[in-house]
């Protein structure tokens, strides 16, 4: 950590040195081009890179930061340092309100939806009087500070920059935390991450709101830079311009941001000399060779040219090993022994004329693991869905602790203590270990995005951290914890399932084919784990089709057949069965 802050302090401190050396002003305004762009880019590389949500209206949010403080500035007595806030407030309000809207759609619905209220909100600036029509405001106040203007060459670059990199350091800060490893699952494990309590809309608006925040300041500060605003710098090929940034340097990585960013701004400034040379006519062709260039690196390097750093020097990961001992975390109190945990009457799923899941009854008592077996397409991961809320139940009730959870969502359910795994191992491969696990602990914390930005949670993140180390030793992946979670095999991503459903502390585990890719020292391991959690007083519900680790460990078992349950009783009077005999082997003719 020591070692983190002092690079991050040097990283500050070339902000000045740079502003020393004597580069021609031309260069100085170049880089103040590449900081402006790079405070978007930077926002929507949370977005889209990491957050996975395809935005094209970035330079509305610009042009509303640019428009306020010029409007304010040049008709009221405002000063600017106070009305880049009103633009943040007008800028917050519209990318709740926007969206709350827009952030529900999926698929190629959403970046549509981004071009239409960006060129919405381009339109509205070009057409309004009191913002000069498409003429724009001229006469913008310079940016002064104590008396001097800081709103040209060195001055504005230092101040800039000195943003650029707090923004950086805010963004890294924010995605090394619970909060961050919320937002890292949006983009590929929104099912998981609804299952462990995450609310999966609630951090998209967040992210949308905080790319939004940044592009806000970016527009404030352009318009103080400029001296004058119009709607040009503000529509759709700039909202496309800044996508592109982002994608050049590595939409996956914060400094991607600015890579992306100085390439775009110094290739279309020198590609608008050399073409027309090259050519013989003027013209707009830079645009012709981004689109090429696009092409090239979205075939070739689909990472972005960031990618290429962090090949030679990878990001550092942790490799200390959290402290081991009392952790101070909200606990779930137990239900008594024997008390009935989960009801689940007369449950019925169907798709359409399939019946999937017939009116399926059981329950499950405290300390006690129960089966749920069957043939393969017998209907046990649907029962699980709808236990978990994945999927709405077509009919039946639903009862944990005589609450009925029939009709919430995973995450509400996951909130009234139940975690689980899936039958198809759901994790993102480039977390680590520990954190993958930790995601599973989300609900036990507090700390948001705000707190995670300013490295105020930092306290609580070492607790949440300690607790995913404790769960990793229990299943026996303590010499794992920092390694890429994609690098493991299916067996060990089967027990990082299992940890990190235990970081929920849940009253009712739900365990979907925890034991398939495990050898047999790992399923012995695992069973030792069953029974220790049935002992803690846990109750658990298994799907398997490991006859010898549910005999070993189940008290009870549900048997389905064709989506209704065929027989409930005990391991022994589950094998005796010819019922049971004939669904799995065929009836003897």
């Amino acid at each position: 950590m020591k070692a983190t802050l002092l690079g991050r302090l040097a990283l500050l401190a070339i902000v000045p040195l740079v502003a020393l050396l004597p580069l021609p002003e031309f260069w100085f305004t170049q880089l103040n081009y590449i900081g402006l762009y790079s405070l978007v880019t930077l926002g929507l590389v949370l977005l889209t890179g990491i957050g996975g949500l395809t935005s094209f209206g970035q330079a509305a949010f610009v042009g509303i930061g640019a428009y306020t403080t010029a409007w304010l500035t040049l008709n009221t007595e405002l000063s600017p340092w106070l009305t880049i806030w009103v633009g943040l407030a007008i800028t917050a309000a519209s990318a709740l309100v926007l969206g709350w809207v827009t952030l529900r759609m999926s698929g190629h619905y959403l970046p549509l939806a981004t071009i239409a209220w960006g060129l919405a909100l381009y339109y509205l600036m070009g057409n309004m009087d009191a913002l000069g029509k498409y003429d724009g405001l001229l006469g913008v106040p310079a940016l002064t500070l104590g008396g001097i203007d800081i709103s040209r060459g060195k001055p504005f670059f230092i101040f800039l920059w000195l943003l650029v990199f707090l923004g950086a350091f805010a963004l890294l800060n924010l995605l090394d935390s619970r909060t961050g490893r919320a937002i890292r699952a949006l983009r590929t494990g929104s099912q998981m991450a609804e299952s462990m309590g995450v609310d999966t809309l609630r951090h998209k608006i967040g992210i949308f709101l905080i790319a939004a925040l940044f592009a806000c300041v970016s527009g404030w500060l352009f318009a103080h830079f400029q001296r004058t605003v119009n709607p040009s710098p503000f529509g759709l090929k700039m909202g496309i311009e800044y996508l592109f940034m982002a994608v050049l340097g590595g939409a996956g990585y914060i400094w991607g941001a600015i890579t992306g960013a100085a390439l775009t701004k110094l290739m279309e400034d020198q590609l608008q000399v050399l073409l027309p040379r090259l050519i013989g006519t003027s013209g707009s062709f830079e645009i012709i060779v981004f689109g090429i260039l696009l092409v090239l690196v979205l075939k070739y390097l689909p990472d972005g040219l960031w990618s290429l750093v962090a090949r030679l020097r990878p990001p550092a990961r942790r490799t200390g090993v959290p402290v081991d001992g009392p952790i101070d975390l909200p606990t779930r109190a137990r239900p008594g022994h024997g008390e009935v945990v989960l009801q689940v009457q007369d449950v019925r799923k169907t798709f359409g004329g399939l019946v999937a899941v017939n009116d399926v009854s059981f329950e499950i008592r405290a300390g006690e693991i129960m089966g749920l077996i069957g043939p393969n397409g017998a209907g046990k991961s649907t029962t699980f869905n709808l236990i978990t809320g994945v999927l709405a139940a077509s009919g039946g009730t639903v009862r944990l602790q005589g609450e009925t959870i029939s009709g919430l969502r995973s995450r509400q359910i996951a909130r009234r203590g139940i975690a689980r795994s899936f039958q198809h191992v759901k994790m993102i491969p480039d977390m680590t270990v520990l954190e993958n696990v930790a995601l599973g602990a989300h609900l036990r914390g507090q700390a948001g995005a705000l707190r995670a930005m300013l490295r105020l949670d930092r306290r609580e993140e070492q607790r949440l951290l300690a607790l995913a180390a404790q769960q990793l030793r229990r299943v026996g992946m303590a010499d794992q914890m920092h390694e890429l979670a994609g690098n493991l095999a299916m067996g060990p991503q089967r027990l990082l399932e299992i940890a990190r459903a235990l970081c929920a502390d849940p009253t009712l585990l739900l365990l979907d084919e925890p034991a398939a890719g495990l050898r047999y020292k790992e399923k012995q391991a695992l069973a030792a784990v069953l029974r220790q959690l049935r002992g803690e007083g846990m109750s658990i519900l298994l799907v398997e089709h490991d006859m010898d680790l549910v005999m070993q460990v189940c008290d009870r078992m549900v048997v389905m057949e064709f989506g209704t349950r065929l027989m409930e009783g005990t391991p022994a009077e589950v094998q005796a069965s010819p019922a049971v005999r004939a669904a799995y082997l065929g009836t003897e003719h």
